[in-house]
């Protein structure tokens, strides 16, 4: 089973726009990380977005090219300063593949609680655009690549 965290693309600053969408180089970076996943052959069930603007549309380009077969969806759980330990909880023991596409510096605390078990000992860095796949074989979780355009 492989897990998919993703931050989402550089945003315009909010005195451009309070929504805070992809700029035109964060839409690039995330068709890059998006091409470059096909490469490594991945696969989700779900994109999953924190509902944050620039997240879904992260999660929406990610989904143009790997193409889900159950889509894209909000999930609660995924802002920023949300609990890793509740997502880790809900798909801890999922049997699916699936893409969570966040912000920081919740991504980094949930890679760091999945593969060593210590949400404040970082394992990687997430610039924008950045994808990570964990692995997890039997109850142990690992990262088994990483893509930052």
């Amino acid at each position: 089973m492989n897990l998919y965290l993703v931050r989402h693309g550089d945003a315009v600053s909010a005195a451009e726009d309070p929504r805070r969408p992809l700029s035109l180089q964060g839409r690039r970076r995330v068709e890059q990380t998006a091409c470059l996943a096909l490469e490594r052959k991945a696969q989700v069930a779900r994109i999953y977005h924190s509902g944050i603007w620039r997240a879904q549309e992260t999660a929406e380009i990610l989904a143009e090219h790997i193409v889900p077969e159950s889509g894209v969806a909000r999930l609660p759980g995924l802002l920023p300063e949300d609990d890793p330990v509740v997502i880790q909880a809900e798909f801890g023991d999922t049997t699916e593949c699936i893409a969570l596409v966040g912000h920081l510096p919740f991504l980094s605390r949930l890679a760091a609680l999945l593969v060593n078990g210590d949400p404040e000992r970082p394992v990687v860095e997430f610039f924008p655009a950045t994808m990570v796949c964990c692995c997890r074989r039997a109850a142990q979780w690992k990262i088994s690549w990483r893509i930052a355009p």
